[in-house]
């Protein structure tokens, strides 16, 4: 992949000047940890039994005055992974691969330190240090610079050493916690100090191959983490954080504190529906496949995709429904036709699930895997399709009592993610959120889901009939009767009639509303009397905010864009999906259909009677919790005076 007009290259030569200062430290090194404790570990084994292993090379940090440690403690990181498989002889392919990661991201992070030092003036005040006539007025600067190079050094030896090992991870993961030895004097002391905790964890966790792999996969992950949150109070890291550096060799990126992602796909397991086995939820199908269609529409050069630039693309949505009404049923459909496109144009696709397991009792664990999984489906050099289901049990409620400190964080995070001031929408991802009891989301991160999936599951006859048939198989002898199996699942012609039914809203709440305002003002044909509508539903309900506004438009917008790409387009790649970005947006461009008023009056009942459901169904729970709360107290009290008669 070429560089882009914002990168600056780091070339190869840069790199490999300082493989044998990379090659030294993997060897061997002194430490005597400052802030961690040392945990009960054997001592690295010797390659070859009575003879010591001496180092080639031992890298200084010019210019910087330093005192020695007080007590040593060796560090031999080869030896350490060497002795991952036990007593073979042999150092194994993936240990080989291991050890050639690791140098190579640290003799980047030693690259990537030297371009700072040098673009920052480091180098100088260095040179100023050692020949003692570095001033006073300077030694601020120079003490900061130098906690500015070691955070970088350690986030690009971490960012580098996650992304070079991703491939080589299975389905084996570690807790690792948080690195403690962290230390940020200079950039050399903090590559040893990280160094030094990693051989601790390899040789208390890494009891094989597979478990050494995630072992320093996972504390990469929690080093940058830790890293990136002392970035944001440390000073003079700005120049790294505006530069963009492109290793062409190994494609990875250097984009300041932001994790470079390895393009790698997800293999599913799950069994794959077809449209026509979405019985019922006829909108919520049309959504989910036109959506599906739209990702791919996504540009990996510019890392855009049009709709998200020309309007009517969905980043985040909420489907909600009755317990077997099909929501299970709509992701299956969602993630095989998304794995189907992408197998067929050749793109890494990668679809992830939060669920309840993800919840954890130690503190910040919960918030952190949130975060993981984010940024998993962020990845923008992947089609990602992100998932949380039953998120009522997953996401709390802020300022309820019953909701775990786990699920506090997790609602932060995601509220954070989904419309927060950092989110991007580059339209290679969506996230679907999905529950039985959307009233008892916060409501704050439920209006951040910007459309709404109605999954009502089988309505009609016809959708009965078809369901009965679908589950019932091929293995009887039971004759259909007189019934076109699955006409009533013509996406299409269900679709127009469910909008249509929203010319008028569903709810009795919201109906109230409308035909007041209906009648004082007359018929919904203008911008100022659609406001007015507005504005009387906020005063019926004061949820309905600024943020259900915009999520309305948004709605319009897709509807506007209310075609779907046509099937030849995702079965011969070359007619659009390979395709310039210019090009591809232009096609979509020409497809494009005007807004009506009947589009913005059935988007607003739409989203409206959805905002009026939950807060019909909260307060009913409300009542209902206070109905059964009263009756308990007056039965206790008549237990307790019949106890004293």
């Amino acid at each position: 992949m070429s560089l882009t007009s914002d990168q600056m290259e780091l070339r190869e030569e840069e790199i490999r000047a300082h493989y044998d200062a990379a090659t030294a430290m993997l060897e061997g090194f002194d430490h005597t940890p400052r802030i961690a404790k040392p945990r009960e570990v054997s001592a690295a084994p010797e390659r070859s039994p009575g003879i010591s292993r001496t180092r080639r090379f031992r890298s200084t940090t010019p210019g910087l005055v330093t005192r020695s440690t007080a007590r040593p403690e060796g560090v031999q990181l080869i030896a350490r992974i060497e002795a991952a498989d036990g007593d073979d002889p042999l150092v194994s392919p993936l240990q080989a691969t291991v050890i050639h990661a690791l140098r190579r991201a640290l003799a980047i992070s030693l690259a990537v330190g030297e371009a700072f030092s040098g673009m920052t003036g480091l180098g100088a005040l260095k040179r100023a240090n050692l020949e003692g006539s570095l001033g006073a007025d300077r030694k601020t600067e120079f003490g900061e610079l130098l906690e500015a190079e070691a955070l970088v050094s350690l986030h690009v030896f971490a960012n580098a050493t996650a992304f070079l090992l991703a491939p080589h991870q299975t389905e084996v993961t570690v807790e690792v916690g948080t690195p403690e030895e962290t230390l940020t004097d200079n950039a050399q002391l903090a590559l040893h100090g990280c160094l030094w905790e990693l051989d601790q964890d390899i040789a208390a966790l890494g009891t094989d191959e597979a478990r050494m792999v995630a072992t320093i996969a996972a504390f990469a992950e929690q080093l940058m983490e830790k890293v990136t949150l002392r970035a944001q109070t440390a000073a003079r890291v700005g120049p790294f954080t505006a530069a963009n550096w492109k290793v062409e060799a190994d494609d990875l990126s250097i984009n300041g504190f932001t994790p470079a992602r390895k393009a790698r796909g997800t293999t599913l397991t799950m069994q794959f529906k077809k449209p026509h086995e979405v019985v019922g939820n006829h909108i919520a199908k049309y959504q989910a496949l036109r959506l599906a269609k739209m990702l791919m529409a996504y540009d990996f050069e510019r890392r855009l995709n049009p709709f998200a630039e020309l309007g009517g693309f969905i980043f985040t949505f909420m489907g909600d429904g009755k317990p077997g009404t099909g929501k299970t049923t709509l992701i299956q459909m969602m993630a095989g036709l998304l794995y189907d496109y992408c197998q067929n144009a050749g793109y890494p696709f990668r679809y992830q699930n939060f669920g309840i397991d993800n919840i954890d009792s130690y503190q910040g664990k919960s918030g952190q895997n949130a975060k993981a999984f984010v940024q998993n489906v962020l990845d923008p050099s992947v089609i990602g399709f992100g998932t949380i289901d039953d998120i009522d049990q997953i996401a709390g409620k802020r300022g309820d009592r019953q909701s775990s400190a786990g699920q506090q964080e997790v609602t932060a995070v995601f509220m954070e993610a989904f419309a927060g001031a950092n989110t991007v929408v580059r339209g290679n991802c969506t996230f679907g959120m999905f529950s039985n009891y959307p009233e008892n989301v916060d409501d704050a991160l439920r209006q951040r889901a910007g459309a709404r999936f109605l999954v009502d599951g089988p309505q009609t006859r016809e959708d009965y009939i078809d369901i009965l048939a679908l589950l019932m198989g091929k293995r009887h002898d039971i004759p259909l009767g007189d019934h076109e199996l699955y006409a009533a699942q013509e996406i299409k012609r269900a679709v127009a009639a469910s909008f249509e039914s929203h010319n008028r809203p569903h709810e009795d709440g919201l109906l109230r509303v409308w035909d007041r305002v209906e009648g004082r003002i007359g018929p919904l044909d203008t911008i100022a009397k659609l406001g007015t509508y507005l504005k009387a539903i906020q005063e019926a309900d004061e949820r309905f905010t600024g943020r259900a506004i915009k999520n309305i438009t948004d709605a319009v917008k897709v509807r506007a864009m209310d075609f779907e790409l046509p099937d030849e387009w995702m079965e011969s790649p070359d007619l659009f999906l390979f395709k310039s970005y210019d090009e591809k947006s232009a096609m979509i461009s020409d497809l494009r259909r005007p807004i009506t008023v009947d589009m913005v009056v059935q988007e607003i009942n739409r989203y409206a009677d959805s905002e009026f459901r939950y807060a019909d169904k909260s307060d009913e729970v409300a009542i209902d919790g206070m109905v059964r709360d009263m009756r308990r107290t007056e039965e206790a009290k008549k237990r307790y005076l019949e106890g004293r008669e």
